[in-house]
């Protein structure tokens, strides 16, 4: 786990930073890309180089289709490990989901239920990372515009962020697993 930055105005004890460079993960979530990181970069490439070389014995290089699927098959996963190693060179170690700060504000790695203004039903959402996996929650970047504009909010606040259709105004009901 990376150090935090120095506190700066406007998020009182560092509990809603999100940085740019940062990635909020669990500590299970970091760890399971840990493990599918060292199983692509071992097992996945020896088993992805004898593929290919299987087909190259096949002969003609240029019309030999198990050849081109193992080396699109090889890419696809060399740039799952790129992703891997880029989101661990940046990850920030968060609570378990669902956390809440000792204020009950939402911040990375909250569930957080809302409801949009003119709406009745209330929708959960995990406030991180696409890696997180989540009880099928939707997950909601802290950088998205619907995602900053819940950090540091706390339940019965009215937010307002930009969406593509438009002006959208969401009321944060509940924060918390059981949100």
């Amino acid at each position: 786990m990376r150090p935090r930055p120095p506190e700066t105005p406007g998020t009182p004890g560092n509990l809603v930073w999100v940085s740019e460079d940062s990635t909020h993960l669990t500590r299970a979530t970091y760890e399971r890309l840990q493990a599918e990181l060292e199983d692509l970069t071992t097992r996945g490439r020896v088993e992805i180089a004898r593929a290919i070389e299987a087909a190259r014995a096949l002969g003609d290089l240029s019309e030999n289709g198990d050849y081109h699927a193992a080396k699109d098959h090889q890419g696809t996963m060399e740039s799952r490990i790129r992703q891997i190693q880029a989101t661990l060179a940046k990850a920030t170690i968060v609570d378990e989901m669902g956390a809440a700060s000792a204020s009950g504000t939402v911040l990375a790695g909250s569930i957080v239920s809302i409801r949009y203004e003119g709406d009745e039903d209330v929708e959960r959402f995990l406030v991180g990372s696409i890696e997180e996996r989540h009880d099928g929650l939707n997950v909601v970047s802290p950088r998205s515009p619907l995602g900053q504009a819940l950090l540091g909010k706390a339940p019965g606040d009215t937010v307002e962020y930009d969406s593509p259709g438009g002006k959208l105004r969401v009321e944060i009901v509940q924060i918390g697993s059981d949100a």
